[in-house]
């Protein structure tokens, strides 16, 4: 009896130091996202298929944790870095512009440039280059592109074709649309933002604020007021505002399905929903991001999220670089457009079949990479300190022009005072 307990003791053992090696073995890894409703479910579906295939096979296994939104995760990531709570960061984070600054501080984050430190022979030379440049911080670069997107402008093609229009290609051209704005619809409802009105400049060739709009340095000034640019855009889009083709306040997504508003610029990442939600109710064009004027040149800042890597050791850094591989392949970058109306991150992707089928299909899919493919790397996103501060002040100086009658020549002093106060004040605060 002794010898036969003794025996099943042994087994046990052994069992349970199998057992505890193969756990050891397994990486089990944390990725936080921001993706909701149809991308949160393809997010689900690609998390399971890397566990049942690469996972299984590399001894890798991711959890999937939705974090809310880009600022929710963001301010989650900032908080645990203020309190030294690094072990307790995910391993692949789903990041959007905002997180920019700090993880690029943080001791354990693991940039794609430590990466290549650690592996020369990794080649990103088939990622977009305009969707890579967004990701770059005062020369390095952060993260790969994952749910990459630009502003573009959705249209109700059936009523703009219908009284003899086509897709508006200038601020002037939806002035011109006035004839058909009336009590019950609006031709196009806006209030420029940190992003658009970067777009509106860049175009113009000018960066919003210093630093090559923060990418390369903390920004202390406004770059777009001696060059001009700030005011020739406000005089243009006082002009717009004074044809009546113009509303003063946010576009509606919800306005736009109804046929309430003619005109909407917003993320090239809605084409999916926004196909879906009209149905046969009316055609929807998609268009370029309006140009300032005719001079200006097309195109629009990249916009979206990418993946970024925190160093909880070798063995799982090696793991996370797997996934992160994975996500950003030409086969789940093409589905993953397919699904949602992101843009595919890199070249294979955007040949694919899957990818040429679709716009064969919905050619409104293509126009948000065509355009991806004109803007030079050179045009980035705004990078600043007090990010949503100075978001809601450049909305409010500019509806105080339109509301309050100002010059072009007057809001942009305001504006100066207003957000060269702001960068002024976090450059001191954070040297």
């Amino acid at each position: 009896m002794k010898k036969r307990v003794l025996a099943l003791l042994l087994i046990w053992a052994m069992v349970a130091g199998v057992s505890a090696c193969a756990q050891a073995e397994t990486q089990r890894l944390v990725f936080w996202h921001s993706m909701s409703d149809d991308a949160g479910r393809l997010i689900s579906e690609y998390v399971k298929q890397f566990n049942e295939t690469i996972g299984a096979r590399e001894g890798i296994e991711i959890e999937a944790v939705y974090q809310g939104t880009y600022a929710e995760a963001v301010t989650k990531m900032n908080g645990m870095l203020s309190n030294g709570q690094r072990d307790a960061l995910p391993d692949v984070l789903q990041m959007d512009a905002t997180g920019k600054v700090s993880f690029a501080a943080a001791e354990n984050a693991y940039t794609v440039d430590a990466l290549l430190a650690d592996h020369p022979e990794i080649d990103f030379s088939g990622m977009l280059a305009p969707a890579m440049a967004n990701w770059r911080l005062e020369g390095a670069q952060l993260g790969l592109p994952f749910a990459t997107s630009t502003t573009v402008t959705y249209y109700n093609r059936t009523a703009l074709n219908a009284a003899g229009f086509s897709a508006p290609e200038t601020l002037a051209d939806i002035g011109a649309l006035s004839v058909l704005s009336s009590d019950d619809i609006a031709v196009y409802a806006a209030v420029p933002n940190t992003p658009t009105l970067a777009n509106w400049l860049g175009q113009m060739g000018s960066d919003l604020v210093d630093c090559h709009n923060g990418t390369e340095g903390t920004a202390q000034a406004l770059a777009c007021i001696e060059n001009g640019a700030l005011v020739a855009f406000l005089d243009a889009w006082k002009d717009l505002y004074a044809t009546g083709a113009l509303v003063n306040r946010s576009g509606s997504t919800d306005e736009f399905v109804a046929g309430r508003q003619l005109i909407m610029t917003s993320s090239s990442s809605s084409v999916a929903s926004l196909l879906t939600r009209i149905g046969d109710s009316f055609e929807l064009g998609v268009a370029g991001y309006p140009r300032v004027n005719a001079d200006a040149s097309a195109g629009a800042t990249v916009s979206g999220s990418c993946l970024v890597m925190f160093d909880h050791g070798e063995n799982r850094k090696a793991a996370a670089w797997k996934f992160v591989q994975y996500l950003t392949s030409a086969d789940i970058q093409a589905d993953f457009a397919r699904g949602t109306g992101y843009l595919p991150s890199n070249a294979a992707a955007a040949e694919s079949d899957a990818w040429q089928t679709l716009i064969a299909e919905h050619p409104q899919y293509d126009v948000g990479l065509r355009q991806l493919m004109e803007t030079p790397d050179t045009m980035r996103s705004v990078t600043v300190g007090p990010a949503a501060d100075f978001y809601y002040a450049i909305m409010n100086d500019i509806s105080d022009m339109l509301e309050n009658d100002l010059t072009a020549e007057e809001t942009a002093e305001l504006m100066r005072d207003d957000l060269g106060g702001m960068l002024e004040q976090y450059a001191r605060a954070n040297p």
